[in-house]
């Protein structure tokens, strides 16, 4: 970072030799810090023996494995596809919101980088229960994996629930980080998050529901889930109900969308087949055991 934010200037402005690069300057600063990085790490990682340095007899290691880039290429589209589903809910709802005037686009700009915040603790919560759920299904523990999913949708609930009622507490004078307090955005904003804020307890839930379940490679339902809470459920809900609630017909619409990602994501947590389910196929994963790539653990061996 610190050679990232010295050589800014320097290709900026062109000072000393270099001529200015303008915009494009931070671009080849960022790259050129990125670059020495790296290599500064390998070289202490070569110097300390480190075990995550590739040996020679480990160069094979690189090839590519077609059943492997085939399964991550086709688990990873639906994951593709939620980022596009999610951005484009966003940019509806914008415009939904932007009908309203100036002072509620600010108002929505200014809560939207609060509710970013409140959104931050379950996604790195969820991803921690992925990451274990994921390890305990390889070693064919599922109780362990219902006990991650139990554990997590608790500390989920409970953590977002203090830090929204903190928020719902400390909301006037958050926004002013934001907005003017004299500013006629402010109490669209207040009034704005009084009601989103709790949508985000369901959301937390949700997430970590979803996360278990990714974990053992089905990826396909999380998405659905998604798309109907967003594209059937939260934008339809909102564009009906303006004319008789008007803009509060969109803030109610997140914890509307948010309740029915939870109950999807829990119905399909209890009810599907999840369970059986693995990322890779036996084929692909009796190779890696071969190569010393993974290692089979029966549930009996697990527990001891």
């Amino acid at each position: 970072m610190i050679l990232n934010v010295a050589l800014n200037p320097v290709l900026i402005l062109g000072l000393g030799p270099l001529p200015p690069l303008g915009i494009a300057g931070s671009a080849a600063a960022t790259l050129s810090a990125e670059l020495v990085t790296l290599g500064a790490l390998i070289v202490h990682l070569h110097r300390r023996g480190s075990l995550l340095v590739f040996r020679p007899s480990e160069w094979r290691l690189l090839a590519p494995d077609l059943g492997i880039i085939r399964t991550l290429t086709f688990k990873g589209l639906p994951m593709a596809f939620q980022m596009m589903v999610v951005s484009l809910a966003a940019a509806t709802m914008l415009s939904l919101v932007n009908a309203y005037g100036s002072a509620t686009t600010a108002a929505y700009g200014a809560v939207s980088q609060i509710w970013t915040y409140v959104q931050m603790p379950a996604m790195a919560l969820g991803a921690a229960v992925s990451s274990m759920a994921a390890q305990n299904v390889g070693a064919g523990r599922m109780d362990r994996v219902e006990e991650v999913a139990r554990k997590g949708v608790l500390i989920a609930a409970l953590g977002t629930t203090v830090l929204v009622t903190v928020l719902y507490l400390a909301e006037p004078y958050v926004l002013r980080a934001f907005l003017p307090g004299d500013s006629p955005a402010t109490p669209i904003a207040v009034q704005a998050s009084r009601i989103v804020l709790w949508g985000f307890i369901p959301f937390g839930m949700a997430f970590i529901f979803n996360g278990v379940i990714r974990a053992t490679g089905v990826v396909w339902p999380p998405l659905l889930a998604m798309v109907i809470a967003l594209w059937v459920v939260r934008i339809p809900f909102a564009n009906l109900l303006q004319p008789s609630l008007g803009v509060e017909a969109i803030w109610w619409s997140f914890p509307v969308g948010a309740v029915v990602m939870v109950l999807l994501a829990a119905g399909y947590f209890q009810f599907g087949n999840w369970r059986k389910a693995r990322l890779l196929p036996e084929a692909v994963q009796g190779e890696a055991a071969d190569t010393g790539l993974a290692t089979p653990v029966k549930e009996g061996e697990a527990a001891r």
